[in-house]
């Protein structure tokens, strides 16, 4: 069952996307902005961490996840370190997806010949 609901809520975020992106005069780019800031907003008011709870990954994975780590991660510095910890908080969480991601994407770039779109 946690599978179904990761799934169901992974893809229901992605066809959200996808939407904005064939319907709007949105760019991908700011779709991402929209989503990262919905995820940071949801987490805020706290609505973000029982969609977490229920859907596991299928939340935590999207986008929205990320903009979710990294208010996770500033709530959490500023309670350690004070308002510098606003600075530093978001980043820190992070860092571990975002080294990942610079890492996969650098070895894709190694296997792989990029070409422009036709």
């Amino acid at each position: 069952m946690e599978y179904l609901k990761a799934f169901l809520v992974g893809g229901a975020l992605c066809a959200v996307g996808q939407v904005l992106i064939d319907r709007t005069r949105l760019t991908p780019a700011r779709v991402l902005v929209v989503f990262v800031t919905a995820g940071v907003v949801l987490t805020a008011v706290g609505l973000y961490e029982p969609l977490i709870r229920w859907a596991g990954a299928g939340a935590q994975v999207p986008l929205t996840g990320f903009g979710y780590t990294l208010a996770r991660g500033v709530r959490a510095a500023v309670a350690e370190k004070g308002l510098l910890g606003a600075l530093s908080g978001g980043l820190t969480a992070a860092a571990a997806g975002v080294t990942a991601a610079i890492f996969f994407g650098f070895l894709t770039a190694l296997l792989f010949r990029p070409r422009d779109k036709e």
